[in-house]
């Protein structure tokens, strides 16, 4: 199933480009991969506008190509990597990450550029054939069909890296997919699970930022306060693994130890556990479908856990997940719908415009008033998600307006 050359053989590396490098996901892939430098080898990265940070990636990582944001970025970037003995090709914008993408020397494609901006250049990937380790699950919501279909049409594995998908496609390795009675995806509850709904209706972003248990960026910090995280990660599901949504279920699961489980038709639950660290799934992606990596991560204690606590997700207090049902069962377009309008409704609230229940309302509202259709191409998909975002931006501004 590979499209490059399986890791870890003697004088055979993987070749990587890191899209999104300068976030979470991307520095804590660069992490995994400089610690097996006979194992994968970075040609490419692709980042925003932490030129200072992308800097000191190219000085350790030294990639063939480089691309940042806007032409800005490109000078600055160059300025920084003067009078070094090692300068990259430097590209820019969304045609420059697609490059990074579709490279010709590149095996292995991290794509972890976060939000819609994320699906052209995952897009290119799988149309190049490449081995997409996919942190970007946005391209997954808002065409999963068509990109599945693309995917197999390219020979282009599609690797989950969210540490929910990862505990999935981990626990159905060796089993069949006509044996799975249901999916089962975990959820932390985020930082408002034991708050009553009068307090979270007037709670500031800084609290819904102190996520209990990972370290991610502030869009999917607010996606896990909301659960919509896990609506958006059940939408994906469905594509990944070729299951309805019926056979897809979440439940709340505090302690974060047990991203996921696979539930048979015979009873038996096969459930994938470790420490709440990116690196572990993005390590088995990486070295898929090779031996794992062995990893300094802690160890999982149990007994010092004490207790495993599991809990129907509050669809009253966090209604946004149920949207992301309601939207697959539409189908098309509604999927995309639903994630620009999230996207607008978290930014909205992180720049103190909106309470945080407004960002479901947001939801809510766009999904209602979009037509769906058929997506035909990635530019369908992100049409769609733009018109979420502006009927979801338009009724937050009626909804919201300053005297």
């Amino acid at each position: 199933m590979d499209s490059g050359q399986a890791p870890g053989r003697i004088g055979m590396r993987r070749k990587v480009a890191v899209l999104g490098s300068t976030g979470s996901v991307g520095t804590s892939a660069l992490d995994v991969i400089g610690r097996f430098p006979e194992r994968f080898q970075v040609v490419g990265l692709a980042a925003g506008n932490r030129i200072d940070l992308l800097a000191q990636q190219v000085r350790a990582h030294r990639p063939e190509v480089v691309s940042v944001r806007d032409e800005a970025g490109a000078r600055a970037l160059a300025a920084e990597l003067s009078g070094q003995d090692h300068r990259p090709e430097i590209l820019v914008g969304q045609a420059g990450a697609c490059a990074v993408a579709s490279a010709s020397e590149v095996d292995f494609v991290m794509a972890a550029i976060a939000g819609s901006a994320g699906m052209l250049s995952t897009a290119a990937a799988v149309e190049a054939g490449k081995t997409v380790g996919l942190a970007n699950k946005e391209s997954m919501v808002l065409a999963g069909e068509y990109l599945m279909a693309k995917a197999r049409e390219n020979g282009a594995p599609i690797l989950p890296v969210d540490s929910e998908h990862s505990a999935i496609f981990q626990c159905l390795a060796g089993h069949h997919l006509s044996d799975v009675r249901r999916l089962v995806l975990t959820a932390s509850g985020g930082p408002f699970r034991t708050w009553e709904r009068e307090k979270i209706e007037s709670c500031t972003p800084a609290e819904a930022l102190k996520h209990p248990n990972w370290t991610m960026g502030d869009k999917i910090t607010i996606d896990s306060a909301t659960l919509m995280n896990k609506g958006l990660e059940v939408i994906e599901a469905r594509w990944l693994f070729d299951l309805p949504p019926e056979q897809i279920a979440i439940v709340v699961h505090p302690e974060s130890v047990v991203h996921s489980m696979v539930e048979y038709v015979d009873g038996s639950v096969v459930a994938q556990l470790g420490t709440p660290d990116m690196r572990g799934p993005i390590a088995y992606a990486l070295s898929w479908p090779g031996p794992r990596l062995p990893l300094d991560l802690p160890a999982l204690d149990l007994p010092a856990l004490g207790e495993l606590r599991f809990e129907e997700p509050d669809g009253e207090r966090f209604p946004a997940f149920t949207l992301a049902y309601e939207a697959l069962r539409i189908g098309g377009t509604a999927p995309a719908a639903v994630s620009g309008a999230d996207e607008a409704g978290v930014a909205a609230f992180l720049q103190g415009r909106i309470p945080f229940p407004a960002i479901a309302e947001a939801i809510a509202y766009a999904l209602e008033k979009h037509q769906a259709r058929t997506i035909g191409s990635v530019e369908d998909a992100i049409d769609a998600s733009d018109e979420g975002a502006r009927l979801a931006g338009g009724y937050l501004a009626g909804r919201f307006a300053k005297d």
